[in-house]
C-alpha cells in the first residue's frame, strides 16, 4: 500500500507542476476613484473552479493519513464543483468516485462528474447529504472525503502556493499592494479559514470580510456567536451557504460578514459578464457584490486602497439556471433593482 500511496502522491504533484497559477485581474470601475478591485480567476483550473485546489488538498491529506488505498471508493457530499474536481483526481488515481448531491444540482455539473468517470447519488435537499454520504461509505467500505469537516485542515495556510499566498504575491507590483480587504464567500469555510490565517501569519494589515447568501446560517452564527445554528432550507446560490455551521468554518479569523440577497448575487454576476465578456457563477456575484459594498464604504470614508475577491467558477455550467431569465424569475425573483444600483457605478 505504501508504494501505491507514494505513486498516487507523485501523480497529484506532477499534475500540479503542469498547472499554471490562476490570473488576478483588475476591474475598471470609474466611480471608485483610488479604490482598485481585483478578482482572482479560479475558473481556469483544469476542472473549472476554486474547488480544484480543495480537491487536491483533500486527496493529499487522505493519502498521507493512510485513509486511501488502491481499492478505496471515494465518497463526497457536494453540490457540484467539489465533486467535479474530486472526480478528476479519483480518475487520475484509478479510484471509483461517488458524489452525493441535491437533485436540483445544475445538469452541466452532473455531466462533468460523469465525464471524469464519477457517479452521482441524489438526495432531496442539502440537509440530507452528510448522512447519505456516511451511509454510502459504510455500505461500500469506502472513504468519505467530508469536505465540510476537513477543508480547513487539509490546506497548508502558511503558504506553499495556497490561494492566499498567490494573491499577495500577485499584488506586489500594484498601486496598493497590501489589500485593504479580502472578500470571500463560505461553502465549507475552508478558503476563508486559509485567507484569515495567512493574513495573521504574515502580519498583513488586511481585513477579511466573508459574504453569505440567503438561507445560510453562517452570517447569523457569526453575529450571534452561536456555532450550533441550523435551518431546514438550502442556499439558492450553488456552492456556498450551508444549513448548519460546518466544522471548517472558522469565525475567529473573520473580521466581519455581509448578508447578500440572492437577487443581488445574480444581478452582479450578470453585470460582471457585461463588463468583462465572460461568464462566472452566482457565487462570484455574491463575492463581487460584497467587494463593491466594501469599496463604496471606503469611498464614503475617503479611503484609498485595494479590495480583492474570488471568481469561483465558470458560468457556462449555469446556462440552464442563473443565465436563464425564466429560471431566475421563478427561483430567485426580480433582480432589476440591484442591476440599476450596479449600473450607477459606471
Amino acid at each position: 500500500m505504501r508504494r501505491w500511496v507514494s505513486k498516487a502522491v507523485e501523480k497529484i504533484e506532477a499534475d500540479y507542476q503542469r498547472s499554471a497559477d490562476t490570473h488576478l485581474f483588475k476591474l475598471d470601475i470609474p466611480t471608485l476613484k483610488d479604490i482598485d478591485i481585483y478578482l482572482k480567476d479560479e475558473s481556469t483550473h483544469p476542472t473549472g473552479s476554486l474547488k480544484h485546489r480543495l480537491a487536491r488538498s483533500l486527496f493529499l491529506y487522505a493519502l498521507c493519513n493512510g485513509r486511501i488505498s488502491e481499492n478505496t471508493t471515494i465518497i463526497e457530499a457536494s453540490s457540484g464543483s467539489t465533486a467535479v474536481s474530486e472526480a478528476y483526481f479519483a480518475r487520475m488515481l484509478g479510484l471509483k468516485f461517488i458524489a452525493v448531491m441535491p437533485r436540483n444540482t445544475a445538469q452541466s455539473k452532473i455531466n462533468k462528474i460523469t465525464l471524469f468517470g464519477g457517479q452521482c447519488y441524489f438526495v432531496d435537499n442539502a440537509t440530507q447529504m452528510h448522512d447519505a454520504a456516511t451511509s454510502l461509505a459504510d455500505q461500500t467500505g469506502g472513504y468519505f472525503m467530508d469536505q465540510f469537516m476537513f477543508a480547513e485542515r487539509a490546506t497548508d495556510w502558511r503558504g506553499n502556493n495556497n490561494i492566499a499566498e498567490s494573491i499577495f504575491l500577485q499584488m506586489e507590483k500594484e498601486t496598493h499592494p497590501i489589500p485593504h480587504t479580502l472578500v470571500m464567500s463560505a461553502g465549507t469555510g475552508g478558503t476563508s479559514a486559509t485567507l484569515g490565517r495567512y493574513i495573521r501569519f504574515r502580519g498583513h494589515d488586511t481585513s477579511l470580510v466573508v459574504v453569505d447568501p440567503e438561507n445560510s446560517v453562517f452570517y447569523d452564527s457569526f453575529t450571534k456567536k452561536d456555532l450550533c445554528l441550523e435551518n431546514n432550507s438550502s442556499s439558492k446560490i450553488e456552492g456556498i451557504g450551508r444549513p448548519k455551521v460546518e466544522k471548517s468554518f472558522q469565525p475567529h479569523v473573520i473580521d466581519s460578514m455581509i448578508k447578500v440577497p440572492d437577487a443581488a448575487s445574480v444581478a452582479t454576476m450578470l453585470w460582471l459578464e457585461r463588463r468583462i465578456g465572460r461568464r462566472a457563477g452566482a457565487s462570484t456575484g455574491t463575492n463581487l457584490w460584497g467587494a463593491l459594498q466594501v469599496a463604496m464604504e471606503m469611498r464614503k470614508e475617503g479611503l484609498a486602497g485595494s479590495v480583492v475577491s474570488i471568481m469561483c467558477d465558470d458560468g457556462d455550467r449555469y446556462l440552464d439556471t442563473y443565465y436563464n431569465a425564466e429560471w431566475v424569475r421563478a427561483v430567485i425573483g426580480e433582480t432589476q433593482t440591484y442591476s440599476e444600483e450596479l449600473e450607477k457605478l459606471l
